[in-house]
């Protein structure tokens, strides 16, 4: 069974940081990629960034490189999401998102991680 919680949206001011958790519970980390997507009001669920579990490297979405960075703690099995320098475009429910064997250009769709976080919504005012 695989659960992925996640927690630590909420509002911030435009220039502000947030940082994502996502608490990983998943049957084997063989093969894991992890991912983080959002989706703003009215549109489609877009990719942000995400890595393969072990190996690999880490692709971002245009929109967050330099100011949004994605690592791990296998230790504690959990993926962050850091967010600095917030803009109101960036406003959305984030989601955590697990898949299994995928390859890094797959990493940007959506279709191809089964299992979803309940989503925390982040919102940044002006």
């Amino acid at each position: 069974q695989v659960q992925l919680v996640e927690s630590g949206g909420g509002l911030v001011q435009v220039g502000g940081s947030l940082r994502l958790s996502c608490a990983v519970s998943v049957h084997t980390f063989n093969s894991l990629a992890m991912a983080w997507f959002r989706q703003p009001s009215g549109k489609e669920r877009e990719f942000v960034a995400g890595s393969r579990w072990t190996g690999g490297s880490t692709r971002y979405a245009d929109s967050g490189k330099g100011r949004f960075t994605f690592s791990k703690d296998m230790a504690k099995n959990t993926v962050y999401l850091q967010m600095s320098n917030l803009q109101t475009e960036d406003t959305a429910i984030y989601y955590c998102a697990a898949g299994y064997n995928l390859r890094q250009p797959e990493l940007v769709n959506p279709g191809r991680f089964n299992y979803w976080g309940q989503g925390t919504q982040v919102a940044v005012s002006s």
